[in-house]
């Protein structure tokens, strides 16, 4: 368990968190900008000094103020990784790499450099200078070079901000095998709800320095919390489930989630795959009666389990699809029209087209 319990003040801001996340596993602590993410993780690293706090990564305490405990940051077996890569420029890959390695000590050595190199596909790159590099490698590195010091714990400082988006989709399957392949707990800072979607196991919402809600993305996409950081359009349902089979001819596959079975772009999914796939609010479409003769692939029945107002002139509709949790939005018209009320049956047409899917490791 990672737990962080920390306090400080500077200036005008204050920051009071408190969260526990499991480990392993990757943490996104997402908010907007401003709101005290990079001051977290420069507290867990001890690049700052708490005012008052605690943290601890599974039976390894780094920081408790009220006992006097206060691990200096070159002690405390921590990577992290920057925007920007920091580099080396005088020494090649290899050389980067290995002063990583060096910094692990006598520890164990328990992530190998080939395993390393192999995961994040470095071998092509050893022999070149960081000048030489894109900004994509040059992140690639400086993670291998992180996890090479043998840390107990990853902080990942947004470390796709400085990227095109080019070169964050290049990243991207790199953090993701490293979610899936390494046993290492991970905290990644994040303004953008794409890269929680993608990478995190659990979520952590950061508001003016305060955390808003915490919990895995399921849950957490639903929190009246998230809708103030990513506006309206972008909330909605995440649903987890697993590829059931492929149709090659159509391009389509077929995932089994606690709610039905949904049908999405293939895009490489291979069956017993883990998919998590998000259901955005204004994407869906609601029905009372069960619709016949349409184009739309993916239809889940439910119960009407609340209505909210969103805004003078829309309704957001919870849903219970067979124990998944669905938010979609409506125009407060078609509410009154359709007679929606908690408790009435209800279909949910989902566009195959507007669904996205990221893959986990089984």
């Amino acid at each position: 368990m990672l737990a962080v319990r920390l306090q400080r003040r500077q200036g005008d801001f204050s920051l009071d968190v408190a969260f526990d996340a499991p480990t392993p596993g990757l943490t996104a602590l997402f908010g907007r900008s401003g709101c005290g993410k990079t001051t977290v993780v420069d507290l867990i690293a001890g690049l700052r000094a708490a005012d008052a706090g605690r943290v601890a990564v599974d039976d390894a305490v780094l920081l408790d103020t009220a006992r006097g405990v206060r691990v200096p940051a070159e002690r405390r077996r921590i990577g992290y990784v920057f925007q920007d890569a920091r580099l080396f420029p005088h020494l090649d890959v290899r050389g980067n790499l290995e002063y990583g390695r060096r910094r692990a000590g006598p520890d164990p050595q328990q992530i190998g450099f080939a395993e390393i190199v192999a995961l994040l596909g470095l071998e092509p790159l050893l022999g070149r200078r960081p000048r030489g590099l894109s900004g994509g490698e040059k992140q690639r590195v400086a993670l291998g070079r992180a996890l090479l010091s043998q840390p107990r714990l990853l902080l990942l400082d947004e470390p796709l901000a400085a990227l095109d988006a080019a070169r964050r989709e290049e990243v991207l399957p790199y953090l993701e095998r490293l979610r899936d392949h390494i046993a290492l707990p991970m905290l990644l800072v994040t303004h953008d709800f794409t890269e929680v979607l993608r990478l995190a196991t659990h979520v952590v919402l950061l508001e003016d320095g305060r955390v808003s809600a915490a919990g895995p993305p399921a849950e957490v996409s639903l929190a009246p919390a998230l809708r103030a950081i990513v506006g309206p359009e972008a909330i909605g349902a995440v649903i987890e489930g697993r590829v059931d089979g492929i149709d090659a001819v159509a391009g389509l596959a077929r995932v089994r989630a606690a709610g039905g079975v949904l049908s999405v772009e293939a895009n490489g999914l291979e069956p017993g795959q883990a998919v998590r796939l998000q259901l955005l609010a204004r994407d869906l479409i609601l029905a009372t009666e069960r619709p016949r003769a349409l184009s739309v692939r993916n239809l889940l029945e439910g119960t009407v389990s609340g209505l909210e107002p969103d805004g003078p002139h829309a309704v957001l509709v919870r849903v219970d699809a067979a124990g998944t949790a669905l938010i979609v939005r409506v125009t407060a018209q078609a509410a009154a029209e359709l007679a929606l009320a908690p408790g009435g049956h209800i279909w949910v047409l989902v566009k195959t087209v507007m669904l996205r899917s990221h893959v986990f490791r089984a």
